[in-house]
């Protein structure tokens, strides 16, 4: 708070010292004894810490309302310089940008971050063998720093984030709204390069922005190209040994049916990995919704036990039930599994004789699809050109009637 006061104090042309105001708010808050604490050092481009904190009150675009925003904050441990950034919410993805976008304006990244156990970073706290976040740990690898997520309830670790989270609640954003995000962001910058980066640091004695100049060379080089972001899950592999990635389907290698596997993907590709030890197992390019996009070495050189107890499975439900199953399995290999599982299916949802009669219309057609089945039984026909009925006359007899009537009236045409 003094350190706020002091800032207000030279904008309005005060010329007095800090400590000339840190004393005069001591004595109004009455002497305390300050507790005692232990301070780590750090090489220059080492380590560095991160946190969140209280933003303020900005107007949000699509509600039209004030909202409380986040303050993200970077802190070397060795300059104490600190990048801040201002979000409206905060996401898995959004936690990785914010390091990319801090490392960027550093011009560089340190080799270890220090941070707390938050689920966008760490999904498994653990002091000797933590699980993160897996996009937050390939954004890490990418830069080349390695996460040390602190001991649960030990925020002394990141002390010097800590302060920084602090000095920007208490100094520049205190009482202040925004209209924009932009708006805050740049105000807040400012107030980086006027105050925080010129200040001389407590513990060092230096100031901040002549000892970053000296750490700035320690710091890893920055790679070429920014990170490429991609959308992560766990799918299990089907019978026709694809996984499900938004709608299209993707081929593994034999052996993996019914199995749990690891899936990135983005707008270009789609990577599959080891559930263990997150070896590519395989990678595809992005393929339309609804289409397969399989290797050929990714077929099966028989037909796996269970496409064989699925078939036979379908050849009990009905005859001709079992004929277009083994037709759909003959042309489309194992693609054709998903469509057999749809044909029973059919049979549950309109009973075995009418899915039975549908498909016999279909091998008549020669019309090997299950779309064909479900859109004959979703019609619910009648009748077909086989059937027979003895209330329908051969239309030879209809002939013959209508030419008699009309020899017996010959004058009713004129």
């Amino acid at each position: 708070m003094p350190w706020r006061f002091w800032q207000d104090l030279v904008s309005g042309g005060y010329d007095g010292g800090y400590q000339t105001v840190q004393r005069f708010v001591g004595k109004l808050r009455g002497h305390q004894q300050p507790e005692g604490s232990g301070i780590i050092i750090t090489a220059a481009g080492e380590e560095c810490q991160v946190d969140y904190g209280t933003g303020p009150m900005v107007r949000d675009p699509q509600s039209g309302k004030y909202r409380r925003t986040r303050l993200f904050v970077m802190t070397l441990g060795y300059s104490r310089k600190s990048v801040r950034l201002l979000v409206f919410r905060s996401s898995t993805r959004t936690w990785a940008e914010l390091h990319e976008k801090a490392f960027r304006r550093l011009g560089g990244s340190p080799r270890i971050v220090v941070l707390d156990n938050l689920r966008e970073g760490v999904l498994k706290p653990d002091l000797y063998d933590p699980i993160l976040n897996p996009l937050f740990k390939d954004v890490l690898a990418h830069y080349g720093v390695t996460a040390m997520p602190c001991r649960i309830k030990d925020p002394d670790r990141k002390g010097k984030v800590e302060a920084g989270v602090g000095h920007a609640q208490k100094t520049p954003l205190r009482g202040l709204r925004f209209e924009s995000l932009d708006e805050a962001q740049a105000y807040l910058d400012q107030w980086e390069l006027r105050w925080a980066d010129t200040r001389i640091h407590g513990t060092r004695k230096r100031q901040v922005a002549a000892m970053f100049a000296e750490e700035k060379p320690s710091l890893l080089p920055l790679p070429i190209e920014p990170f490429r972001y991609y959308e992560y899950g766990e799918r299990t592999v089907h019978l026709d040994g694809c996984i499900e990635v938004e709608a299209a389907y993707y081929s593994l290698p034999p052996g993996w049916i019914g199995k749990l596997v690891k899936a990135q993907w983005d707008g270009l590709h789609v990577r599959i990995l080891h559930p263990g030890t997150h070896q590519l197992l395989r990678e595809h390019v992005r393929q339309q919704r609804g289409l397969h996009r399989i290797r050929i070495e990714d077929n099966p050189k028989k037909t796996p036990l269970s496409t064989v107890q699925l078939l036979a499975r379908a050849a009990r439900a009905g005859l001709h039930i079992g004929t277009l199953c083994e037709a759909i399995h003959r042309h489309q290999g194992e693609l054709g599994v998903r469509r057999i599982l749809g044909v029973l299916s059919l049979a549950k949802k309109f009973g075995v004789s009418a899915t039975d009669d549908a498909c016999a219309a279909a091998l008549e057609l020669g019309i090997h699809e299950y779309r064909f089945v479900r859109r004959y039984l979703e019609r619910q026909p009648q009748l077909t050109l086989r059937q027979v009925d003895p209330l329908i006359r051969e239309l030879i007899q209809y002939r013959d009637l209508i030419n008699l009537k009309t020899q017996e009236n010959p004058h009713e045409r004129d």
